[in-house]
């Protein structure tokens, strides 16, 4: 990997820079939802914790329909990609195939807003011999609501742009971050898997997966652990482009306390028991994770009250956050699991295992002197500090 290019130098001072300002910046009541009460009962019970989980009502596995898809849970490897993207997503999927999914056959769904091209098909189905099949998604899933107001919309995007935020001038952009924080997981392709690997265009996988008992299939990890969210990296996120999310995640549990989980997260999220948002989140273009946390009442009200703020499209709401505040809060935080030994790179960041035996037990191609976990701003300390996890 090298030397850190310069965009990476630049990036890190804004996510610093962006934290503080934050931090003084966008101070919150205590949350009086900390105290530590059962959770009150309700018709529509979030089931994190519980035997009846959906994730326990359906074992992966149970039903030989499922191991004839090819790999061994009921899962499926995803990617959102355009037509343009189809030499990023070749190497992507030739990437994972080779670190991973040849061993296991794992079915890929790749969703896109238009139509693929012939071409996408055939470059992307010749690198695999598990089930592939092509989406398209809604229009209603992807394109700006009409109730948003455009000329407030489009005096944010202008705004931003100007200040130099990324992507601050782009609305293709906000569709995106708005179908992955609250639609992927309702498209119909999706509806028959339990899990999901998030797959994006222009990755890599720099270490074998699944291939020994040190390096299990991540979805049987998922399954056995009941675990419910798993990432590579974590990391601050820009200040500027969420002024109001964490406010409105907060009102949100106060009115549904009985969403929040009994163990949670929280202090991953906020070193002030909840009054501030230290702007860690889990990078969410690597992501595996269960479909049915995010089909719960508990995630998809959560996202529907956050898109009826708006957000989205007056400010630059991305799914990471979005996502990370939910897994954070509405899982217990042994439900979330940090996939050391996935080598993962998309630029300008990289995760490669730091442990020598794990590095060597995936037969790494990374160096782990150069992984993001060892940076200044990197969040997973937090996360380590959080899970009771030291580093080794």
């Amino acid at each position: 990997m090298g030397p850190p290019p310069v965009r990476f130098i630049a990036l890190a001072l804004g996510l610093i820079i962006g934290a503080l300002l934050l931090r003084r910046t966008h101070h919150l009541p205590a949350l009086e939802f900390l105290a530590p009460t059962p959770p009150a009962p309700a018709p529509e019970k979030f089931l994190h914790a519980s035997a009846d989980a959906p994730w326990a009502q359906r074992p992966a596995g149970a039903d030989p329909a499922y191991n004839a898809r090819g790999g061994r849970e009921n899962a499926t490897l995803l990617m959102l990609a355009r037509n343009s993207d189809v030499a990023g997503a070749v190497q992507s999927v030739r990437s994972l195939e080779d670190r991973f999914n040849a061993r296991y056959n794992y079915p890929w769904v790749f969703l896109n807003e238009e139509p693929f091209s012939e071409e996408f098909k055939r470059r992307v189905g010749v690198l695999t011999s598990a089930p592939v099949t092509f989406g398209l998604i809604p229009r209603e899933h992807w394109v700006q609501p009409a109730w948003v107001d455009e000329p407030r919309a489009s005096a944010s995007r202008a705004a931003m742009e100007a200040a130099g935020v990324i992507y601050g001038g782009s609305l293709s952009y906000r569709n995106m971050c708005r179908f992955n924080a609250g639609f992927f997981f309702r498209h119909a392709l999706l509806q028959q898997y339990a899990y999901y690997w998030r797959v994006e265009p222009g990755v890599a996988f720099h270490c074998d997966v699944g291939a020994s008992p040190a390096s299990p299939d991540p979805f049987v990890t998922m399954r056995e652990g009941n675990k419910v969210y798993g990432f590579t990296i974590a990391l601050y996120e820009y200040a500027s482009t969420i002024p109001s999310l964490w406010a409105t995640a907060v009102d949100f549990v106060r009115k549904h306390p009985h969403f929040l989980a009994p163990a949670s997260a929280l202090a991953f999220l906020s070193d002030d028991q909840g009054a501030t948002y230290n702007l860690c989140h889990f990078w969410s273009n690597f992501e595996i994770a269960s479909l049915d946390f995010f089909r719960s009442p508990a995630y998809t009200q959560y996202f529907d009250f956050l898109d009826e703020a708006g957000g989205f499209y007056y400010e630059r709401w991305g799914d990471a956050p979005v996502h990370s505040i939910g897994a954070a809060l509405f899982a217990n935080a042994s439900q979330v699991q940090f996939f050391e030994g996935v080598g993962y790179e998309h630029p300008p960041f990289a995760h490669c295992p730091v442990r020598e035996a794990v590095w060597r037990a995936g037969r790494c191609g990374c160096e782990p002197k150069e992984s993001f976990d060892l940076a200044a701003y990197s969040c997973l300390d937090k996360w380590r500090a959080v899970a009771g996890v030291g580093r080794e």
